[in-house]
């Protein structure tokens, strides 16, 4: 059958914007389907069912109404009865449908118009989907572009088969952008929205960095080196832990490369941000010292429930640990996840001193013993009445000039000073309205139903309906720096697992779970625990063979 201009110029205008567009064939001459659908339905009636079909090989244009066999018609436009349908198909049951042919029409003006504007709507419609697919399965990749424009500081890319936004605050600082500009940047998120898939770029973002090394360093692409943490000062300065799972390759080396060759690479694609490759160790503190690069520590003291690290540094050393507005910490402290409080020497002694004085004023007080008697107990790591008390009678002779009558008049004086500190908060308990029965928790102190007392928490009930955090206080992390919240019972010597298992009890004790429960619920936190401690055996474990 010989194919007329018409429609070969058809399946050509089909093959052009389905290249141009970068979308599939099939796709163009569907839409152009559905658009000969619509300008039929405005001539033969809109109620009509009306399918049109086009040939993908030779352009053939074949346009049918679809009738509907009923058992007697009302709508002959939809339907067609059962007896006449049988006439054109005897197999015809109720529910089919048969196709009536149609001729061909010409379109008119504003057919033609209506046709363009359904074939314009499809294709945009596919080129967005296609985006879409194409770019959601490239978050996390760096892609390069051109720059099209710029708009109030966000640069729009032109990504070839696609379009992204670098938007302001994801631009290095004083980054400059101009038409035609090549760039380089980090897709971290694709949005489908009203106006089509949004491509949101990042060139400050710490993954950016990571992907940048990545290809500069065979070593990394390779997993031979892995990078654990970013920290970055988007242009200023960044910090960069890395751990070699071959002890025979430097990590911090081999990321340097000959002469700096592939840092360089990477600092020069960062507009000259000064990049710290940083050694990563299993050991928090042998972490947070080398962080603290290029200071020097003296010594550090960890907090783990807190996730706080202490870092003493040499006087002459603490404007270079802090850096320029503390830049040096907060890398630090955002690379490693700890929060770290840098102190001098001489800051830590004076402390240590104050320390000591404030014990030894205790002592004085508490068991009515002179200056003397009380800087000794102080200076043998002495620090709380309980620990005299109740400490064995042994370690307290074996302090020197003191004997075994001494020993056992200190130990009387402490347990009288406690039994009188008992007493008093009792009375301040009672006093507040908190019941008794709340003492038969395991763990619970009269100190800490007073302080329950304050917050208006005075039965069992009360306290089964508190939560972890209300007792041992919680930390929220913000921009880098964590800030700590006090809990009821912050100050008296209580984990976390102690709370939660004195709550768990006061639930247990009013009714609100069951014995079998509290089981199940105590197995689950040892299988966690043990979990969370293989897990550490097997970082620990990756570090020792780097």
């Amino acid at each position: 059958m010989a194919v007329s201009a018409n429609r070969l110029e058809l399946l050509q205008i089909a093959d052009a914007v389905a290249r141009e567009k970068s979308i599939d064939r099939e796709i163009v001459i569907a839409a152009m389907a559905d658009a000969i659908q619509k300008a039929a339905r405005s001539r033969y009636g809109s109620e009509s069912n009306i399918r049109a079909d086009i040939n993908a090989k030779t352009g053939e244009i074949k346009l049918q109404r679809l009738l509907e066999v009923v058992e007697h018609a009302e709508d002959y436009s939809t339907q067609i009865p059962l007896m006449l349908a049988r006439d054109r198909n005897p197999d015809a049951q109720l529910g089919d449908f048969i196709a009536d042919p149609l001729p061909p029409m010409d379109f008119g003006r504003i057919a033609a118009q209506s046709a363009k504007q359904v074939i314009v709507q499809k294709v945009r419609e596919a080129e967005r989907d296609r985006q879409f697919d194409e770019f959601k399965d490239r978050i996390g990749e760096v892609v390069n572009g051109t720059v099209k424009r710029v708009e109030y500081g966000n640069v729009i890319v032109d990504l070839g088969r696609g379009e992204g936004i670098v938007r302001r605050d994801e631009t290095i600082p004083r980054e400059a952008f101009r038409y035609g500009d090549r760039i380089r940047a980090y897709v971290y998120d694709v949005r489908r929205e009203q106006r089509g898939p949004q491509i949101f770029l990042s060139r400050t973002h710490p993954q950016f960095m990571v992907k940048l090394f990545t290809m500069e360093v065979p070593e990394i692409y390779d997993g031979i080196i892995e990078i654990r943490s970013v920290a970055r000062d988007p242009g200023s300065r960044a910090k960069i832990a890395v751990i070699s799972n071959d002890s025979s390759i430097d990590p911090v080396g081999a990321c340097v490369g000959m002469r700096g060759s592939r840092v360089q690479a990477v600092v020069g694609e960062l507009q000259g941000e000064k990049i710290d490759i940083i050694p990563w160790s299993p050991s928090p503190a042998t972490f947070i010292v080398n962080a603290l690069q290029p200071a020097e520590v003296a010594k550090v003291v960890l907090d783990e429930d807190a996730e706080r690290i202490e870092v003493v540094v040499p006087d002459e050393q603490l404007s270079l640990a802090i850096g320029r507005r503390g830049q040096n910490v907060r890398l630090a402290s955002q690379l490693t996840g700890w929060d770290i409080d840098i102190l001098t020497e001489e800051e830590e002694s004076q402390r240590r001193q104050k320390e000591f004085n404030e014990r030894t004023q205790l002592f004085m007080e508490a068991l009515d013993v002179d200056e003397m008697v009380g800087q000794v107990l102080a200076s043998e790591g002495f620090s709380q009445v309980e620990e005299v008390a109740y400490v064995d009678l042994g370690e307290i002779t074996a302090i020197e000039g003191f004997d075994d009558e001494t020993a056992e008049e200190l130990q009387t004086r402490a347990r009288e000073y406690l039994d009188k500190v008992e007493a008093e908060l009792d009375a301040k308990r009672k006093e507040l309205g908190v019941e008794d029965e709340l003492r038969s928790i395991a763990g619970m102190t009269t100190a800490m139903m007073v302080a329950l007392g304050g917050d208006e928490i005075k039965t069992v009930e009360d306290f089964a309906g508190c939560a972890v955090d209300d007792l041992t206080g919680w930390s929220e992390r913000k921009d880098g720096e964590t800030k700590r919240f006090d809990g009821l019972f912050t100050g008296m010597d209580i984990t976390r697992a102690e709370a939660e298992s004195m709550i768990l009890s006061a639930r247990l004790a009013v009714g609100w779970i069951t014995e079998d429960e509290l089981q199940a619920e105590e197995a689950d936190s040892e299988d966690e625990a043990e979990a969370e401690g293989e897990a550490e055996t097997e970082v620990a474990s990756g570090g020792e063979g780097a």
